[in-house]
């Protein structure tokens, strides 16, 4: 048994399978657009759904926000990104093509050894498409600006939010009051963000539209430290979940000089990515960075009353921040499995090598495959029976193509946890062979019995 894990095999499997597409590709594509396909988006959703699970409903100190994507410009002025939120950019004046210069600088076959003790001339810095000479750097606001109403003019500037948290701290006093919550609570919000990223890369791993899953938790100022050892157990939790292997996953804690400046402490969860170690995850301790910022700017009073000492004070913030994109290029990743000459122990393998998706089973796009051992109308018909009513309850498929063999290496390339396969027998002991992927060990189950069967099995 042999495990790859290639960028390009996992894309492949992407696009044939139907989890993800180029976006507009019958025009060409867009560059760093891609659109969730029917399996894609059960996925996506499954991750979004179980991530909502244990990171608020499960929870006695979380709530819930969907904020708006185009909000008040002065929201991104207060916190800082209209100012701050740009990348370097150069470009080169031979090709054209532009680069963000920092990641120019982390790539060693573009720059050479050099003496450690001198900085680098960006002069030594050349275009790594045709080795042409860049330009000076300049600084690119990341942020979408568009209009708001029928005139452009810059009263009618707005923008696409570039992360999702400012919408939960300028509700963060509406939550408050209309919730008589008591510290300490977090409000947690899954929602797109937008940021015109100068070089994108990788598939899905850094596009300009995206999806977050963030927490922001709110604290009195003392004894941040638990609440953040705290998250950072559950976001320990939430990658062991997703299936992600221990040794694929590096904590890394991020120096003074290198985090926010808001920020006290910042432990970035990153993946070794087949294209290289990357940001994952983050959990930031971002102090009372946020409200102070929307407090002076908005001219209103943000502070927290204590119910017992009376005291008024704004609260800390600790920070879980998580990708929905690169969650799903993980698991993709992660549960990718080739084995050579398929794991068939009865029968020659119809390729030389099989893929198997061992996604989570609770993640898994499809639960239950139905696969009547022949297209005869008595088995069809049946199989048809169950597949309705386990569609009550799970997201289930029919096949009746092809040989059972391959039906079931069709389901196991794609993660489907189970496939049920009525045959003859069927007909008269009102029984089904329950096959798992994983094991594909195979178990005579009753009719009736399906449903629960599966319940438990899936955990629903």
């Amino acid at each position: 048994m042999e495990e790859s894990r290639t960028i390009e095999k996992v894309v492949n499997l992407a696009k044939r399978r139907g989890f993800i597409f180029p976006s507009s590709e019958i025009y060409g594509g867009l560059s760093a657009a891609y659109d969730y396909g029917p399996l894609g988006v059960e996925l996506k959703n499954n991750i979004k759904r179980t991530w909502w699970k244990m990171f608020v409903s499960e929870r006695l100190d979380m709530v819930g926000l969907d904020a708006a994507i185009i909000m008040h410009p002065k929201t991104w002025e207060a916190s800082g990104h209209l100012d701050n939120f740009s990348d370097p950019l150069v470009e080169c004046k031979k090709c054209h093509r532009r680069f963000r210069y920092d990641h120019l600088l982390e790539d060693k076959t573009i720059v050479p050894q050099h003496d450690k003790t001198k900085p680098i001339d960006p002069k030594d810095i050349v275009c790594p498409e045709c080795g042409g000479e860049l330009t000076d750097v300049k600084q690119f606001n990341m942020m979408f600006k568009t209009f708001m109403g029928p005139v452009e003019d810059s009263a009618s500037i707005v923008y696409l939010r570039p992360e999702t948290a400012g919408g939960i701290f300028v509700n963060f006093k509406n939550v408050l009051d209309t919730q008589r919550l008591r510290l300490p609570f977090g409000i947690a919000q899954i929602g797109k963000a937008f940021r015109n990223e100068i070089t994108t890369e990788n598939f899905i791993f850094r596009t300009r539209e995206f999806e977050q899953m963030e927490v922001e938790y709110f604290i009195e100022p003392k004894g941040w430290e638990k609440h953040f050892d705290s998250w950072l157990g559950v976001m320990r939790d939430w990658c062991k979940f997703l299936g992600l292997k221990k040794e694929d996953l590096v904590e890394v804690e991020i120096s003074e000089k290198d985090r926010a400046f808001y920020s006290k402490r910042t432990i970035d969860f990153e993946y070794k990515f087949p294209f290289g170690q990357k940001e994952l995850y983050g959990l930031a301790y971002r102090t009372d960075y946020d409200l102070t910022q929307h407090q002076k700017a908005s001219g209103q009073d943000l502070a927290y009353t204590d119910p017992v000492t009376r005291e008024k004070f704004l609260p800390h913030v600790i920070e879980p921040s998580l990708g929905v994109d690169r969650s799903f290029l993980a698991v993709l990743l992660s549960a990718y499995t080739e084995i050579d000459g398929g794991r068939s122990t009865t029968t020659k393998a119809i390729k030389d090598v099989e893929v198997v998706l061992k996604l989570p089973y609770q993640l898994a796009p499809i639960k239950v495959a139905v696969l009547p051992l022949s297209k005869k109308e008595e088995l069809s018909k049946v199989s048809q029976d169950i597949l309705l009513k386990l569609k009550k309850n799970f997201v289930c498929v029919y096949d009746e193509t092809a040989s059972i063999g391959k039906r079931y290496r069709r389901q196991d390339e794609i993660g489907t946890p189970y496939c049920v396969t009525v045959d003859f027998d069927s007909l008269e002991d009102k029984k089904v062979t329950v096959r798992d992927r994983d094991t594909m060990e195979q178990e005579r189950i009753a009719i009736d019995e399906l449903a629960a069967y599966f319940q438990e099995k899936l955990n629903y």
